[in-house]
């Protein structure tokens, strides 16, 4: 596997991506309330992304294996859907909890971030869920280092997960971003701690847990990209793009409006 480690060059321009992808969910955030329709979610984020900030969407047509392309410029994925659900004209309601996903492109390079909403109130389950899936990502972030494994981040996510009654989606999972939107490696969310490639600086990928409430079987939809729970499940994810520096991490994907790092209880 090739893995790209990037030079000062390459992480700079990363770092202008990865804050302007955190910045598109900044600008979304009180749009999304009850009654508003994904679509048109998605079409002000497209708006924002190509006339404010001058970056393009890296999902809008993207088809990585010669598939159906993808038809919209961000993922919406509403309560039981996993990840890679399609915009349309369904409004949101009351207590729906919703996924955005936004990568964008700038000057050759992917900023990828993800966020949890809730629309209006939701119930104590569906917020339980979103929390534990925040906390699951921090944990495999704070395992980023150089010398560390893959299965460190991967064991440390699976761990907290399971221990809040939940399961890993597996078939999904991180993966390293720089100039192409998917590269090496793979980061998965579950594993054994001590396996799996040895994490060096300048090295950049995703970390972004899909958390299911039930079990973590899955079900693609007939449109080739929405991925759903087999049990109706509500599942929830978070992401941030990653930067293995020489003594730790750096998250690519900050900006004013994201959220804080959760305070563990020991």
């Amino acid at each position: 596997m090739s893995i790209v480690i990037k030079n000062q060059e390459d992480i700079e321009k990363m770092r202008i991506a990865g804050r302007l992808a955190a910045e598109v969910l900044d600008y979304i955030t009180p749009f999304v309330k009850p009654g508003v329709t994904t679509e048109e979610l998605d079409k002000l984020c497209h708006d924002y992304m190509v006339n404010v900030q001058g970056t393009i969407p890296a999902p809008l047509n993207y088809a990585p294996d010669g598939g159906t392309p993808y038809p919209k410029s961000i993922c919406t994925s509403i309560n039981h859907v996993i990840c890679h659900g399609i915009p349309d004209n369904k409004p949101l309601k009351k207590g729906d909890i919703v996924n955005l996903d936004i990568t964008v492109i700038k000057d050759g390079y992917h900023g990828d971030t993800s966020r949890m909403f809730y629309v209006g109130e939701v119930s104590d389950f569906a917020r339980r869920l979103c929390k534990v899936t925040y906390e699951c990502m921090w944990k495999g972030i704070e395992k980023v280092k150089p010398g560390a494994r893959l299965g460190d981040i991967g064991n440390v996510i699976q761990r907290h997960a399971e221990a809040a009654g939940y399961s890993v989606v597996q078939e999904f999972c991180g993966h390293g971003i720089g100039k192409k939107f998917h590269e090496e490696p793979q980061v998965l969310h579950y594993g054994q701690p001590g396996t799996g490639l040895e994490l060096q600086a300048g090295m950049i990928f995703t970390i972004e847990p899909m958390i299911n409430q039930g079990k973590r079987h899955l079900r693609m939809l007939p449109d080739g990209w929405t991925v759903v729970t087999k049990d109706r499940s509500l599942s929830a994810q978070w992401e941030h793009t990653i930067l293995v520096t020489e003594t730790g991490y750096e998250i690519l994907t900050t900006s004013d409006g994201t959220p804080p790092k959760p305070v563990f209880k020991h």
